[in-house]
């Protein structure tokens, strides 16, 4: 996970249990230092429901907090869970589908 330019953050790990703990506590601290965050997700190779928990919660913080939230790059395995979930339409972002998804 990296930070870039703009409030923007780059996840380019895996979302699962085993990362969990210390991605949350990234993405709260990034989500303390914005009023606005942009999640990229593009590296996202393996997502689990403990790395889709982590989505809900910096969801609930951001509208607690008065903040935004745009998630953007879905990789397929983000595309996966959240359409498995039927939670696309929670996070309020477009997604592209890949021709080859």
């Amino acid at each position: 996970m990296k930070a870039s330019p703009a409030n923007r953050l780059v996840i380019d790990d895996d979302m699962t249990i085993y990362q969990a703990q210390a991605q949350k506590e990234q993405l709260l601290a990034a989500l303390a230092a914005a009023d606005h965050l942009e999640l990229d997700l593009s590296g996202v190779a393996e997502m689990d429901t403990a790395g889709l928990q982590l989505l809900m919660l910096l969801k609930r913080e951001v509208l607690q907090q008065g903040k935004r939230l745009t998630i953007s790059g879905h990789s397929p395995a983000v595309q996966q869970i959240l359409d498995f979930c039927n939670l696309v339409g929670v996070f309020g972002d477009p997604m592209v589908i890949s021709a080859n998804a």
